[in-house]
């Protein structure tokens, strides 16, 4: 049995039991079409899908919260997939399609608001830094990441105890889609680079990153739904372990005998490593599926 098999079936027993433990509704908000679909198969008969054409109406957009305890909005890149990072543009049209979001739950009052995010948000990694932690400050990185930061603090601003905000900020998330259509992250990327003999490796090489899966992250968000915080909280969802571009470039061409092309583009790029400690603290919660099993799902999926 490959290695990705063996991580999705022991991740898909802990979504059934985030699964069984939540008895609520929960709306689903998201332009995205990877890390949702996984939100909604773990909350099953749970989940209520928002469509984007509810944000347009308030009717609409109202009954179908009726019945929900929890709203999670994925608050990560630009509504409009024309728009780049940094347009200008792209901070106005986030900012407008969060207002339907944040002025339903002033409206209903008992919803508990999950923001899903970037770890963008965050200035630039410097190497032997703290990262992610608690003491980390906010200083966006694109002009997107201002967005998400702009409804990240409208919602902190309007949290209440009947009304609870919680902020999951997650990067370098790896995963296949949930229909098998394709795969995101970078190890996916270089697992179908090292077939035409060589990886693209941002930077020098020695910018490192922290890996989750899809699967985790959205346990991580059904932990959180079970247990609200009391106003508000923001947390960085990540292994806690860093691998630097070399080491990980070694580890392909160990497995493909692929060269490492050296000073790719960084600029997109998100280094550093998230302080796990947050996680385990807070929902006694640590990613299980390990950069190993992450691996072989991309070579897998990449067809070596």
């Amino acid at each position: 049995m490959s290695e990705s098999n063996t991580s999705n079936r022991h991740t898909l027993r802990l979504m059934e039991k985030v699964r069984i433990g939540i008895l609520m509704k929960v709306a689903v908000s998201a332009p995205d079409h990877f890390v949702a679909p996984y939100i909604i198969e773990m909350l099953g008969d749970s989940a209520v899908p928002v469509p984007p054409e509810a944000l347009e109406d308030t009717i609409v957009l109202d009954a179908l919260l009726t019945s929900c305890t929890a709203i999670v909005h994925i608050n990560s890149k630009p509504v409009d997939s024309t728009l780049g990072r940094d347009d200008r543009e792209t901070l106005l049209r986030m900012r407008e399609h969060s207002r339907p979001i944040l002025d339903a739950v002033d409206r209903h009052g008992g919803l508990h608001l999950i923001i899903v995010g970037t770890l963008r948000v965050h200035p630039q990694w410097e190497p032997d830094e703290p990262y992610y932690g608690n003491d980390s400050t906010l200083a966006p990185r694109d002009v997107a990441a201002e967005g998400q930061l702009w409804m990240e603090e409208m919602a902190l601003e309007r949290a209440q105890a009947e009304r609870p905000v919680s902020i999951i900020r997650a990067s370098n998330v790896q995963g296949v889609h949930i229909d098998g259509s394709e795969a995101n992250g970078l190890l996916h990327k270089w697992a179908q680079e090292c077939m035409m003999g060589w990886v693209n490796v941002p930077g020098d090489g020695s910018g490192v990153k922290d890996f989750v899966h899809v699967q985790d992250l959205a346990a991580v968000i059904g932990a959180v739904l079970e247990n609200p915080p009391l106003t508000r909280e923001s947390m960085a969802v990540g292994s806690g372990k860093a691998i630097s571009m070399n080491e990980l470039g070694g580890i392909f061409n160990q497995k493909s005998g692929c060269e490492l092309e050296l000073g790719q583009d960084e600029s997109q790029e998100v280094f550093g490593v998230v302080d796990a400690r947050d996680l385990e603290m807070r929902l006694g919660f640590s990613p299980q599926i390990s950069l190993e099993e992450m691996l072989g799902e991309a070579f897998e999926f990449a067809g070596h």
